[in-house]
């Protein structure tokens, strides 16, 4: 399974760094066929979180060879003028986000990376989740919204706000890898599992 997690200037960094914690540990716990990049739209060589984190991504998005991919927010409610919100206006990340879901990736979001799946068109009519302070600009967008801290609707799941990101990806571990996996992950990290997992 190839997992990508894509990041872009202004991303919030919990955001992507919990959900690629938690995948990562997986992949060395697990004895799983999973392969977790962090990966940035045209290759970027350095991308800046929206706290300041600078990073260099594995390589570029490619969205005909990502089974899952996970999506953060950031930027999105203060109207920064780099993060979400100008990807989702820019069009670029969210036709690459349009292009793996068309060739069959399950998307993920965390917080309001949720808008960037929006822009991409995954979410109308759809229950999903986001951050609550962008709740009516998805329900505005035509989702359904679901007061849950994960919600799964097959080949879109999305999370509430930051810390939901690591509920997440222990509940993509469970369903794909088994929940002793999930267990023995969030174990590791020591994080206690908490909120609803409402799946459609």
């Amino acid at each position: 399974m190839r997992i990508a997690v894509v990041v872009f200037d202004g991303f919030d960094e919990l955001d992507a760094i919990g959900p690629l914690e938690v995948l990562r540990n997986a992949a060395t716990m697990g004895g799983v066929d999973l392969e977790v990049d962090l990966v940035a739209l045209g290759g970027a060589a350095e991308v800046t979180g929206s706290h300041g984190l600078r990073i260099r991504p594995d390589g570029p998005l490619d969205p005909q060879r990502t089974d899952l991919l996970v999506i953060p927010g950031g930027g999105w409610n203060d109207r920064a003028p780099q993060g979400a919100r100008a990807e989702a206006e820019r069009g670029e990340l969210p036709a690459a986000i349009a292009a793996a879901a068309e060739a069959g990736a399950v998307v993920a979001t965390v917080c309001t990376g949720a808008m960037l799946a929006t822009a991409a068109g995954l979410t109308r009519g759809r229950p999903a989740v986001t951050h609550h302070g962008a709740i009516e600009d998805l329900r505005a967008a035509g989702a359904q919204v679901v007061e849950a801290r994960v919600v799964d609707d097959g080949d879109l799941v999305t999370a509430g706000g930051v810390t939901s990101g690591i509920d997440m990806a222990l509940w993509l571990v469970e369903r794909h890898f088994g929940a002793e996996l999930a267990e023995a992950v969030a174990a590791e990290i020591e994080h206690p599992r908490h909120g609803e997992v409402r799946r459609s």
